[in-house]
């Protein structure tokens, strides 16, 4: 079954965003208009679009688009092992939040995670984790 929701993101240069997410981030292509400057990625499940902003073909911006492109949204993405894959980005490209724990609250208990926040050749924020489980809310 496909996944109901997936990202398009408009990106200025369709090679660097696929350096980015094919050669760092461990995504792969599913397909790929070539002639649209438009690729489907996977990784594991994570399904994202990429689309070159200036490209051929029908595009939705309704307004010019300024760096970062993704103002305002992080696309938290679970991955099995964040631990190689911050040793493969942190030197590599722009962190945006080092590696940390961090729990989150969901009503009676708290979510945990192991995470960082890096930003892609446009702007856009992906928070890599993997589950640390869940425990009860102290106090």
């Amino acid at each position: 079954m496909p996944p109901k929701l997936v990202p398009e993101l408009e990106v200025s240069n369709l090679d660097d965003s696929l350096r980015f997410y094919i050669g760092l981030a461990g995504f792969r292509i599913l397909y790929g208009r070539p002639e649209e400057g438009f690729v489907f990625l996977d990784r594991d499940g994570v399904h994202l679009m990429l689309e070159e902003a200036e490209g051929p073909g029908r595009r939705f911006h309704k307004a010019a688009l300024e760096r970062p492109f993704g103002r305002g949204v992080n696309f938290q993405i679970e991955v099995e092992d964040v631990d190689t894959l911050w040793a493969r980005m942190r030197d590599a490209a722009p962190i945006t939040l080092p590696f940390e724990e961090r729990w989150y609250r969901r009503e009676d208990e708290e979510l945990g995670h192991h995470q960082f926040v890096v930003a892609d050749p446009d702007g856009y924020l992906l928070r890599f984790f993997t589950s640390l489980g869940t425990r009860p809310v102290a106090g």
